[in-house]
């Protein structure tokens, strides 16, 4: 499967999807129609059909999808047998929520070092976390072998951690700040902007309403 290329938004879907068989396999549902999913996770069947087209015949015209099978081929798809460690780098309002949370609905991602600059909570362990300072950054990197990283670091020092972390070894970052990061074009990078989606969100209702 490593030769498939599929569109970056079928890529962000596939974790949806199987979330959403994991809560049908868990109900004992055995099979499954690209309409029932269409429903559940609100993307439409059409859609849904040509995802899943990408990887060959996963279902069965009349039939559905086995629930069991792609769940299985979904697993091995996004790596689900793998424990993957991230490190989260910056500890304010935002990280202390990202380690609170530390992916608690997936079984295969980890936030496994946190970094900041704050002597008050640098040395000590949050919510099973280890916060080194950011001095450690790329030793820590290295020894626990994290390819990718959380921003949620001041915008000011975005770009300039940014430049660190890939100086440190890291190919995937998640970008909390505001900033859109520079980096080389074999890192890259998940912006992930809440006021702004919050934003879109207000606009297209105030739309709705008028």
């Amino acid at each position: 499967m490593e030769d498939v290329k599929i569109p970056r938004a079928t890529a962000k879907r596939l974790p949806l999807y199987y979330r959403y068989l994991v809560f049908l396999n868990d109900e004992g549902k055995e099979k499954v129609s690209s309409t029932e999913l269409s429903e559940a996770v609100q993307v439409d069947s059409a859609s849904i059909r040509r995802d899943f087209s990408y990887f060959g015949a996963l279902g069965k015209r009349g039939y559905g999808y086995d629930v069991k099978r792609l769940l299985d081929f979904f697993k091995k798809i996004l790596n689900q047998d793998t424990l993957t460690n991230v490190a989260l780098v910056g500890v304010g309002n935002m990280g202390h929520a990202l380690l609170n949370y530390n992916f608690k609905r997936t079984n295969n991602i980890r936030i496994s070092a946190a970094f900041d600059v704050n002597a008050e909570i640098t040395g000590k362990i949050m919510n099973g976390v280890p916060v080194y300072h950011t001095e450690d950054l790329k030793k820590q990197l290295s020894e626990q072998q994290i390819e990718i990283a959380i921003l949620a670091v001041p915008k000011d020092q975005a770009q300039s951690t940014a430049d660190e972390l890939i100086e440190a070894g890291i190919k995937g970052i998640m970008n909390f700040t505001p900033i859109r990061i520079s980096t080389p074009s074999n890192v890259r990078v998940q912006n992930v902007d809440l006021a702004t989606e919050l934003q879109t969100l207000i606009y297209f209702l105030e739309q709705d309403n008028q």
